[in-house]
């Protein structure tokens, strides 16, 4: 699981069956301190986010299958399972 910022919304006209009907993002990877840290990268959405929210992004392949049930063959490696009210980093 991967703390990230929405950068903002992806528009495909020609993309895999299991994508129809979702909301693709892309997300920048960010450290406990709030900084970019990484790649960016794209994710559906499954928690309603939106530009400059900060997510949990969830990039293992296993458990988007189990969030999506969509069976063992489903494309996506990256999906927002959580949109971040609040980050406390300790000292």
């Amino acid at each position: 699981m991967r703390m990230c910022r929405v950068l903002g919304n992806v528009t495909a006209s020609a993309k895999h069956a299991a994508y129809a009907g979702r909301t693709l993002l892309i997300v920048q990877p960010l450290d406990e301190h709030g900084a970019d840290a990484g790649d960016s990268f794209i994710a559906i959405d499954h928690a309603q986010a939106g530009p400059g929210d900060r997510v949990l992004v969830l990039t293992e392949g296993n458990g988007v299958r189990q969030i999506l049930k969509m069976g063992d063959i489903v494309p996506i490696r990256s999906i927002v399972v959580g949109i971040v009210d609040e980050v406390d980093v300790a000292p």
